[in-house]
C-alpha cells in the first residue's frame, strides 16, 4: 500500500474519535502533541514491556512486509502493536496487555516530535495493521532469543 503520509495518518487515526474535527483542534493545539483515542473502533493495540516489544518489533520487520503502527511509550517501558479491533477481546497471552473496546490510548500526532510517547513504526494513513498470529509468533520468537541470550549471560 503507497505510504499517505503524515496527513493521511493523521486522517485515519482521528476517524476513531467521536469528534474527529473536535479532535483534531484539540490535538493541533496540545503543546505535547498527543491526543487519547478510543481503542476498539478500527484498531485495539497489545502492549508489551518494552525489553520485549523492542526484540519483538525486530523480529516483526523481518516476518512481514511491514509490521502496522507501533508505540513506545515514555522511557521506552513500553510498546504498543496496532492491531485488528476485537483482537484484545479474544487475546490470551501472559504480560500482554489488551486495549480495545472501552479503552483509550495516548497517541503522538504523526510527523511531529512530542515529549514522550512516539511512533516506532507510524501508520500509513492506508489502516495498515499488524495480523495478530504474525505477532505472536514474533513475540514467541523474541522472548526464545531472550531466554537463549540470558542461559548463554550466565555461563
Amino acid at each position: 500500500m503507497a505510504d499517505t503520509g503524515a496527513r493521511g495518518a493523521v486522517e485515519w487515526l482521528l476517524s476513531a474519535a467521536a469528534d474527529p474535527d473536535g479532535c483534531r483542534f484539540a490535538w493541533e493545539r496540545n503543546p505535547l502533541g498527543t491526543t487519547l483515542l478510543p481503542a476498539g473502533r478500527i484498531w485495539d493495540v497489545l502492549i508489551v514491556a518494552g525489553r520485549i516489544g523492542y526484540p519483538t518489533l525486530d523480529v516483526l520487520g523481518r516476518m512481514a512486509d511491514r509490521p502496522g503502527p507501533v508505540l513506545a511509550d515514555f522511557g521506552d517501558a513500553r510498546t504498543g502493536f496496532f492491531v485488528p479491533p476485537g483482537t484484545a477481546a479474544r487475546w490470551l497471552g501472559t504480560g500482554v496487555r489488551a486495549a480495545g473496546r472501552g479503552t483509550w490510548i495516548v497517541v503522538p500526532y504523526p510527523g511531529r516530535p512530542t515529549g514522550g510517547v512516539r511512533w516506532l513504526v507510524p501508520p500509513d494513513g492506508t489502516g495498515h495493521l499488524t495480523d495478530p498470529g504474525v505477532l505472536e509468533l514474533a513475540m514467541h520468537e523474541a522472548a526464545a532469543r531472550l531466554a537463549d541470550r540470558r542461559r548463554r549471560d550466565r555461563s
